[in-house]
């Protein structure tokens, strides 16, 4: 569904991606891993169309992806940012209600709306607090709802783990596999290769802005060189 090549973006003078490529099959979670400052935002930014790419195509259903941030939802593809982003003053039925604010079909809205509270039931309890008194998980959790209520092909997670505790993270995890269950494919960047590398389908290893290394995520987590760089493992 999505297709990079050789994609390359700068911030002034830094390359801050070279000349990276990657592809997202339909229906498969696929991860992005490395270090802090390899190029993981960046890379989600310059799909979004925040950060203008130097040069490098990419292609959504094969289709050149518009060079307008504000059309790239319409052409399927979602971003939940990193550290969330919610509105702060809104509540979560607001925010919600935010994350559809493309769409026309009220019927359709009020029906996604009842499967996020489906999907993510402490939103129920919530729904007429304010983002911003959240706890970082439940925030992370309206971030993703927010997200779906675009109704993308393609949701772009970008850090989900993110100051978040290791039993937050595990739930955060469940629910990213049954949003892919539900039908949407899953591009996440991640600092928590662990995590991230046993539920993906396929997994990239970036470094300075490289591919270094692709491959089935649960193979990826086997292999030497990661677990060494980014497992902690040393023997």
């Amino acid at each position: 569904m999505l297709k990079i090549q050789n994609l390359n973006v700068f911030y002034g003078q830094i390359h801050a991606l070279r000349d990276l490529s990657l592809e997202v099959g339909k229906g498969h979670i696929v991860s992005m891993v490395g270090a802090n400052g390899a190029g993981k935002s960046t890379l989600m930014m310059a799909i979004a169309r925040i950060l203008k790419a130097r040069s490098g195509t990419i292609l959504v259903d094969g289709k050149p992806l518009t060079t307008e941030p504000s059309a790239v939802l319409a052409q399927g593809i979602g971003l939940v940012p990193e550290r969330r982003r919610l509105y702060a003053n809104l509540t979560v039925k607001e925010n919600l209600v935010m994350g559809a604010y493309l769409r026309k079909d009220k019927d359709g809205v009020a029906e996604d709306m009842d499967r996020m509270f489906q999907l993510f039931p402490i939103m129920k309890e919530r729904v007429k607090q304010y983002a911003g008194t959240l706890s970082g998980g439940e925030q992370q959790m309206v971030a993703i709802a927010r997200g779906l209520m675009g109704k993308p092909k393609i949701l772009m997670l970008d850090e989900p783990s993110l100051g978040l505790a290791p039993l937050i993270i595990r739930q955060v995890f469940d629910k990213i596999q049954e949003v892919r269950a539900q039908g949407t494919t899953i591009f996440m960047t991640e600092q928590n290769a662990n995590k991230a590398l046993a539920i993906s389908d396929r997994a990239y290893v970036i470094e300075t802005g490289r591919n270094i290394l692709s491959g089935p995520g649960p193979e990826l987590l086997r292999d030497p060189m990661v677990k060494k760089a980014y497992l902690g493992v040393r023997h």
